[in-house]
């Protein structure tokens, strides 16, 4: 059964239809028909049950964008011509025309080139840009520094055959685990000293080191020279004396370079043996003498007031002053 004009589907208590549009007041055609907002008379906004929900109207009499609500809520728009924009409206917001374009080609505040919004992003763009660069930079410069420092631990710097004038001619500095290699210094035998005062080479003892020694060292005037090469520099060394003596003390005066020392030789009976004897258990003694770079000359001489009965086996030096 096909329903009439006046009844469009089941309808409630109140006549009106199920799923009838409670905002009917919101459109043209509910106003037409005298919807109003909720809270009048009538159901979902209607004044009242309406005899029918089937509207004809003729082709082209409904126009949708010629009407704008205007006032308070849930009032009817003042109606306008078709195709004439409402009053104070203008003429680029009416219905399908494009949005108003803002200076500088933007569509709207800061969305521009030159808006405030566009401005700040390049502005923060260049500043994390800059703040990259300074810290490549800082890096840079850090690594090399600590690559140099690192080398330096190893080795000494030398000097670079590409720097600059006068990096070639610094020495280079020694290395600390290399050790210092002891100088050789003269060492002499009786058979090679200047003989005087009585003095003459003897062997008729043993345990000398050259298998002859300097007998004849026991009165006043007695004396023997050795001429020393190769000092390497001023300083002063250690003179040391091979000796052996009749079972008591013994000393002598040295002469360095002609010039006699403040201290003498001392030659104590350090091997305790028996007065009177002689012993093949020779030792030795030092003392300290002043010397200068190049040839120098060292006498033992018996001067009055030294006790001179010794027998001398060698002479050699050592740096340092200490025995």
């Amino acid at each position: 059964m096909t329903p009439g004009p006046g009844n469009n589907g089941a309808s409630g208590d109140n006549g009106t239809p199920e799923g009838d549009d409670p905002f009917g007041y919101l459109y043209a055609d509910g106003q037409a028909a005298g919807a109003t907002p909720p809270g009048g008379g009538g159901g979902y906004g209607y004044p009242g049950p309406r005899s029918s929900y089937n509207q004809v109207r003729a082709v082209g009499e409904r126009r949708y964008g010629g009407q704008q609500a205007q006032g308070g809520y849930g009032y009817p728009p003042q109606q306008q011509p078709y195709g004439q924009a409402p009053q104070g409206v203008p003429p680029q917001q009416q219905h399908g025309a494009p949005p108003p374009v803002a200076p500088g080609g933007g569509h709207g505040r800061g969305s521009g080139p030159g808006g405030p919004n566009t401005r700040m992003l390049l502005i923060g763009a260049i500043a994390v840009v800059v703040a990259v660069v300074v810290v490549i930079a800082v890096m840079m410069s850090s690594g090399g520094d600590d690559k140099g420092d690192e080398a330096g631990q190893d080795t000494a710097p030398t000097a670079d055959a590409g720097g600059g004038e006068g990096e070639k001619d610094q020495p280079e500095e020694p290395r600390e685990d290399e050790e210092e290699k002891p100088v050789d210094l003269p060492k002499t035998d009786a058979k090679a000293l200047k003989l005087e005062g009585g003095t003459v080479t003897a062997s008729d003892i043993q345990g000398a080191e050259a298998g002859t020694y300097v007998a004849g060292f026991n009165k006043v005037g007695a004396k023997l020279t050795w001429t020393v090469n190769g000092i390497p520099e001023d300083a002063g060394y250690s003179l040391r004396v091979s000796y052996g003596v009749p079972g008591k003390a013994a000393d002598a005066t040295i002469f360095v370079n002609g010039k006699a020392q403040e201290r003498p030789l001392n030659m104590d009976n350090f091997a305790k043996v028996e007065e009177g004897e002689w012993t093949d258990k020779w030792v030795n003694t030092w003392a300290v003498v002043n010397l200068t770079k190049g040839t120098n000359t060292i006498t033992l001489s018996c001067e009055e007031g030294n006790e001179c009965d010794a027998n001398i086996d060698q002479l050699w030096l050592k740096e340092g002053t200490q025995g």
